[in-house]
């Protein structure tokens, strides 16, 4: 049986201009520009502006409504709400965008560049070998990683060219293929099967009779796991060698890549694009200036035919077809409405949010001293604001800043807080500084452990935990003591 009964219901729905404003705000500016672009070629009802042409008026069309003896024209929508000025109203004024729109070239360079699969089979086809060999040695170059390792088992690989290659072999002769040939190709080093075969390959193809390169050779060999562990007094003892003489072997085995595909490209093209920044910092007499890039700022207006369209419609209320493409200019029209709209608020909170960090952050600016940064998180710039955190953080988002000391990436500028000795809060940025001076500062001889390290900072006045201190290191990508050691 069925029921009929009322039900209020509460809900928030996003409208959807706030949508399109969101995804506006989180584009960089060469995205906003591909954006832009497409939303150009997309509307027809949406143009660049030239920065001269600010004496074109609407004045001409609103008479055309207003003629006395001209009966109104009965249509679902009122042409005079898309009919509005030029001069949009979310122009900023010169002092808030940068004036110098060719300042920042975002040309994207093409490098065209030889792989290392590409590289690999052009020289095993010069190979003197047999037609099922070329086809094994060729599966293996198919299987190496981009850095020139094979990182699957000989075993798989004997099974992979039964299946799929109709090729029956055994892993002994699967391994004399990789060992005899592949690995015989340039780079040095490719076809290895770990870090330490690969080095073994490269320090092999120098003069042997070398003794510094003797010794790396047989360092490599025997003694990696001692290497790796920086375990220096163990190979100076196997060995009975002077330290000088481990020095040279270990600046043998330093001139080794550990990555021997790093130099070939993945792609057949690869594209290098600069960092393009969103906002620009001045500092004058003392004052810190924030503007946007003036690609963030076009000048958008209605294009002059579709204004000519809705005239000619004002004036003929008969034609089927001008009704029509009234109805799919207003279609546009909205869109275009919509599209301004959504970029003055993006333009107005990149510029707000963009003061409030630069006001927050006034003596950072003005020094260039990470020390001067003070403890900012995303609360702070959203309370000076008055918008949602959510929306700070969109705005920050893969943005930079091009600023008197260089570029800096806006989340760098972000940063908790803890308490000094003198109870004042500082920025764990600020900690992170101290620690990579006195770790850069330390006898490489006998590295400062992370108890060391506590105790240092703790004189400077920064009560940390040793755990805290692990953590700090592993974010500046210090590694441990042990592996910190020289000779």
């Amino acid at each position: 049986m069925l029921k009929q009964h009322l039900q209020l219901k509460l809900g928030q729905k996003l409208a959807p201009q706030q949508i399109q404003l969101m995804k506006l705000i989180q584009l960089h500016t060469l995205e906003f520009e591909e954006e832009l672009e497409r939303e150009l070629e997309e509307n027809p009802a949406l143009e660049i502006a030239k920065e001269d042409s600010k004496e074109d008026d609407y004045s001409s069309l609103e008479d055309a409504y207003q003629d006395e003896g001209t009966e109104s024209i009965e249509t679902d929508f009122d042409v005079n709400e898309y009919i509005y000025d030029d001069e949009p109203s979310y122009k900023t004024a010169s002092s808030n965008y940068s004036p110098d729109d060719e300042e920042f070239d975002n040309e994207s360079l093409l490098t065209e560049g030889q792989s290392l699969y590409d590289y690999l089979m052009e020289q095993i086809h010069l190979v003197n070998i047999s037609d099922e060999d070329l086809r094994i040695a060729e599966y293996l170059i198919g299987n190496l990683d981009t850095d020139g390792y094979l990182r699957r088992e000989i075993k798989s690989i004997v099974d992979d060219l039964a299946f799929s290659q109709g090729i029956y072999t055994t892993k002994e002769r699967v391994e004399d293929i990789l060992e005899n040939y592949v690995q015989k190709l340039d780079p040095p080093g490719v076809g290895a099967r770990g870090l330490q075969e690969c080095l073994l390959l490269q320090i092999e193809k120098k003069v042997s009779s070398d003794k510094a390169v003797s010794l790396a050779a047989n360092i490599l060999r025997h003694q990696f796991d001692a290497l790796t562990n920086k375990h220096y007094n163990k190979i100076i003892q196997k060995y009975d060698i002077e330290e000088d003489d481990l020095k040279d072997a270990l600046d043998e085995i330093s001139k080794l890549s550990p990555k021997v595909g790093g130099n070939f490209d993945t792609q057949t093209i690869t594209i290098n694009q600069e960092i393009i920044p969103d906002f620009v910092i001045q500092v004058k007499d003392g004052q810190v200036i924030p503007m946007l890039n003036s690609k963030n700022a076009p000048t958008l207006r209605v294009s002059e035919e579709y204004k000519d369209i809705l005239t000619t419609y004002s004036h003929d209320k008969n034609s089927s077809e001008h009704k029509q493409a009234a109805l799919f200019i207003k279609q546009k029209l909205d869109a275009a409405k919509w599209y301004i709209d959504a970029i003055n608020q993006r333009q107005n909170t990149l510029l707000q949010t963009i003061t409030a960090i630069v006001k927050f952050q006034k003596d950072y600016f003005i020094t260039g001293d990470e020390k001067s940064l003070k403890p900012m998180i995303l609360k702070d710039v959203a309370d000076i604001t008055g918008f949602d955190i959510s929306t700070i953080s969109r705005v920050v988002k893969s943005k930079y800043a091009d600023t008197p000391n260089g570029i800096v990436y806006l989340k760098d500028l972000f940063s908790d807080s803890l308490t000094n000795d003198d109870g004042e809060e500082v920025s764990t940025k600020e900690i992170k500084t101290h620690l990579q001076e006195v770790i850069s500062k330390e006898n490489k001889r006998k590295p400062l452990t992370d108890d060391a390290l506590v105790v240092i900072l703790k004189e400077q006045g920064y009560n940390i935990a040793r755990r805290t201190i692990a953590k700090y290191r592993e974010q500046l990508n210090i590694p441990v003591a042990r592996l910190r050691k020289e000779l």
